[in-house]
């Protein structure tokens, strides 16, 4: 008889900036230790904002593996050993190999994978993460944040100065400019044009 390893699940918990994305990764790590289940919590390079998770309401947590854009993640996340869950933060900095690999651990090591990221840029354009994602997660899920109009934020607007921009490239470094989550109807008014 032909066994076949456990397979688990790629998840995809997008959202706009400020929808609560690291803070629901914290809490899903600290369910598992809670447990005394071992989570491996995975942060792109790319990302220099803080070398942790850091989310909004100041709740931090550790990072294990903080792979480049070249670095390949199997190997990385299986060192100490086969964890019970991967949690990634900022996914959409990951490049499409890397998404692949998480696929790859889900799939044939039997380990859930849940990454949490941005769905698009400040052009709501895709990040590369989140487009390879998007094309295979078993399980894709929108956290919900709100814009200043009340409606569901699904845009994120990029400032320079304290102005809406569409200049400047697909990820900014260390907050030489800001963001906020808005509805269509507000991103359309206040940024202008679509791509």
């Amino acid at each position: 008889m032909v066994s076949f390893p456990v397979v688990a699940k790629l998840y995809f918990r997008y959202g706009a900036m400020n929808s609560g994305k690291s803070t629901a990764l914290i809490q899903v790590a600290h369910n598992y230790q809670e447990r005394g289940q071992r989570v491996v919590v995975v942060k792109p390079k790319l990302d220099t904002k803080s070398p942790v998770v850091l989310s909004r309401i100041m709740v931090t947590r550790e990072v294990d593996v903080v792979p480049g854009e070249d670095d390949l993640l199997r190997d990385a996340v299986l060192a100490g050993g086969a964890p019970d869950c991967v949690l990634v933060d900022e996914a959409q900095f990951l490049t499409g190999p890397q998404v692949e690999d998480l696929f790859r651990l889900a799939v044939l090591d039997g380990i859930p994978v849940i990454a949490y990221g941005l769905r698009s840029d400040f052009r709501t354009r895709g990040f590369p993460g989140s487009l390879r994602l998007m094309e295979l997660a078993h399980s894709i899920e929108e956290l919900k944040t709100v814009c200043r109009c009340g409606r569901k934020a699904t845009f994120n607007a990029r400032t320079l100065d304290g102005e809406f921009t569409r200049d400047g490239s697909q990820v900014a470094i260390d907050g030489e400019v800001g963001y906020e989550s808005m509805c269509g109807n507000c991103y359309l008014r206040n940024v202008g044009t679509l791509g």
